[in-house]
């Protein structure tokens, strides 16, 4: 009976944190969905590139409303690099973006505040920048390597030549990537997120964080070195550290851990290395490390002077309440969204069809070539990987299978320009897995 009652009172946290957020996750997945179809890959590329400070203020700005996760903001940063962006424009980039994003600043805004809500994006604007002029400095500019060239793909419908798009297919578009490609890539994440939430909530006594912890510095340089090789996204981030400030983590400790965590991990690490040099990788998990723990003290010393105004767990606002039917009603409509995804990841698949169509190759069919690809972990990656390959001349659809890590390709086209435009998204295809149709060019 007594580990019943425990089990039910775990759940009950979970799901009040649920329910606290779920309505801001589904209005910032809607924004998520709007920017996605007003900015494609190639307008960021074409708007940033640049070898000076300008173009590593502009960098780091850009990046902090676009929702990408740590492992999908790599492609389009390397697309930056790929657009004669320098080096530091692409470290202020790949610094800024995934720290936040317009859906995980209306989160944030819901489960700590405005105070948090506002600072969050400015701090990742400001490591971005920093990080990006460090990268100019210390690190000697070299030419980006050569890719395939190709058109600048409609969002839409991944056709390069001109035209357009009525309401109706926006409106599609946004909810399919909100709703669709963006929610299966954090959904696991988000609610593995929430359940640690509920499980710290239950079983950390209160005040533990300045009763068994009291020295700030130590605290957050442990948030430095658990967050670092962490996988966990800006959105899916904040339920624990509502939960750990619950439990008297200061709010500049917390957002060390907000930081550090979406901006980086074991595998976002590695590609970055691969492809820009270690240099590069050390000033940029230095800058992130350093600069996350003296924007956690200019939090403290905010909630210092405001009295922890404007900071909901630090206020004490994280308990269990009564809700309106809008908030329940989002809820609702979180919920089953969030199933849906669940179901979708058992077998995640980018379809990219030519103009006539289609819906995905099959298993054995003639006429398609089947290459193994390395280091795709999200559905950014696998729509990154689909993109370039379909732009190469001669490629009528590609069909990329996330959980088998393999990409379906029908057409006559060049096996080593794959492997170029595959490589200049962050990605290899591994040589083995390269399986060639007969005939083919």
């Amino acid at each position: 009976m007594a580990v019943i009652n425990v089990l039910y009172r775990i759940a009950a946290e979970i799901s009040a944190t649920f329910v606290e957020m779920a309505p801001y996750l589904l209005l910032g997945l809607t924004f998520a969905g709007v920017l996605h179809v007003l900015f494609t890959k190639e307008s960021v590329a074409r708007h940033l590139g640049g070898n000076d400070l300008a173009g590593v203020a502009k960098a780091s700005l850009f990046g902090v409303p676009l929702p990408l996760c740590s492992c999908g903001v790599v492609p389009t940063a390397l697309s930056l690099r790929r657009s004669r962006a320098s080096r530091g424009a692409t470290v202020s980039f790949l610094i800024s973006t995934p720290q936040t994003g317009v859906d995980s600043i209306i989160a944030t805004a819901g489960m700590l505040g405005p105070v948090f809500a506002v600072f969050r994006p400015f701090a990742a604007l400001f490591m971005g920048l920093v990080g990006g002029v460090a990268t100019n400095i210390l690190v000697k500019e070299e030419e980006p390597d050569a890719a395939v060239e190709s058109g600048a793909s409609c969002p839409l419908c991944n056709v390069t030549e001109p035209h357009a798009h009525g309401l109706g297919e926006r409106v599609k578009k946004m909810a399919q990537y909100a709703y669709g490609d963006f929610l299966d890539d954090i959904s696991l994440q988000l609610l593995l997120g929430i359940a640690l939430s509920g499980l710290l909530s239950y079983f950390l006594p209160e005040s533990f964080f300045t009763q068994h912890m009291p020295n700030e510095f130590a605290v957050m340089l442990l948030m430095v070195v658990g967050g670092i090789p962490l996988y966990v996204c800006a959105t899916a981030s904040i339920p624990i550290a509502a939960s750990l400030m619950a439990k008297g983590l200061s709010p500049g400790a917390a957002f060390v851990f907000l930081a550090v965590g979406p901006a980086t991990n074991a595998a976002t690490v590695t590609l970055i290395a691969n492809a820009m040099g270690r240099k590069v990788i050390a000033v940029y998990l230095t800058v992130i490390a350093s600069c996350s723990i003296i924007a956690g003290y200019g939090l403290n010393a905010i909630a210092a002077f405001t009295s922890n105004a404007g900071f909901r767990v630090a206020a004490g606002v994280h308990v269990h309440q009564e809700h309106g039917i809008v908030i329940y009603l989002g809820t609702a409509v979180m919920g089953l969204l969030l199933i849906l995804s669940l179901l979708r990841k058992a077998g995640l698949r980018i379809v990219h069809p030519g103009p006539g169509g289609g819906g995905g190759i099959g298993e054995a069919e003639e006429g398609v070539t089947v290459l193994g690809v390395d280091g795709m972990t999200c559905n950014h990656c696998a729509s990154s990987v689909a993109g370039a390959l379909r732009a190469l001349e001669g490629v009528e659809e590609v069909d990329v299978n996330l959980k088998k890590g393999e990409a379906r390709v029908r057409g006559r086209f060049s096996l080593e320009d794959a492997r170029r435009v595959v490589a200049c998204q962050g990605y290899t295809v591994r040589e083995e897995d390269a399986i060639r149709p007969d005939g083919a060019a």
